[in-house]
């Protein structure tokens, strides 16, 4: 059943998660009760992704109960689930080992640690700050993903392996970017304030790329490999190495969506 509150990208991508869910259910009779539980036993997008992120960040102490509640509350609100229905189909579309839209859903802790920080950064702006930090925390052990409540993250947003991935609090990352594994963006000591870097539209984070201060990496820029980035990037600047300069121009508006690392010195 899909609810009549959601958008026509929510619709799509629950519907296509639920075709695969049944077909792998018939197929693999062993997985079909892990299916039922976690997909097909839910009406909508929202209630089946409160119950999968309650279950992976339970503890003895963090009842799944409790979570589902609190998570329910937030993922059914229509702009939250949207945001959680683009993060899928960018991660479809530009993850070449991705090959359904079941997969990130149920197994890809970069998916599920963004949903994750979603549901934290509600709390966090409600004024709940006390269990945003829990389910912070709940995700930095279960997804060794670290990314603070504060931080303000777009939508089209694709997480790729996300081990050691860490996000900061004044940190910014627009949308339709794209975040490879072991990425930081940090701050560059005790310095208080609006200290975290500014990622914009379409840019591409290479994997181990340190980003580090209240710095601006433009639209359309790629961070290569292992940089470590201390000063602004322009927009559609290709930068390398440590610390990082300019090597040349990025062939396409998007590169977080083509998702070529390789680049040629100008």
């Amino acid at each position: 059943m899909i609810t009549n509150t959601a958008t026509s990208l929510t619709t799509e991508v629950w519907q296509h998660i639920v075709d695969e869910a049944t077909q792998a259910a018939a197929a693999e009779p062993v997985l079909a009760e892990y299916l039922h539980n976690n997909i097909l036993n839910h009406g909508d997008m929202a209630a089946a992704l409160s119950f999968h992120l309650a279950s992976k960040l339970s503890s003895d102490t963090t009842p799944a109960s409790m979570l589902r509640e609190i998570m329910t509350d937030i993922l059914c609100r229509p702009e939250i689930i949207e945001a959680a229905a683009n993060d899928i189909q960018a991660t479809v579309d530009r993850d070449s080992a991705c090959g359904n839209y079941s997969s990130p859903f149920l197994y890809y802790k970069g998916f599920l640690a963004l949903q994750s920080y979603r549901v934290s950064h509600q709390l966090w702006l409600q004024g709940d700050r006390s269990m945003a930090l829990l389910i912070q925390y709940r995700s930095s052990l279960k997804f060794a993903v670290d990314i603070h409540p504060a931080a303000v993250i777009g939508s089209g947003v694709m997480i790729d392996h996300a081990t050691g991935l860490v996000i900061g609090e004044t940190a910014v990352v627009e949308d339709s970017v794209s975040i490879m594994q072991s990425v930081t963006l940090g701050g560059t000591g005790k310095v208080s304030g609006d200290r975290h870097p500014k990622i914009r539209k379409g840019v591409l984070l290479g994997p181990g790329a340190k980003i580090l201060g209240n710095i601006e990496i433009g639209e359309g820029a790629m961070v290569a490999a292992s940089s470590v980035v201390l000063k602004p990037v322009a927009a559609h600047a290709i930068v390398a190495g440590v610390p990082a300069a300019v090597v040349g121009q990025t062939k396409t508006g998007e590169p977080s969506k083509v998702m070529d690392h390789y680049f040629k010195c100008s």
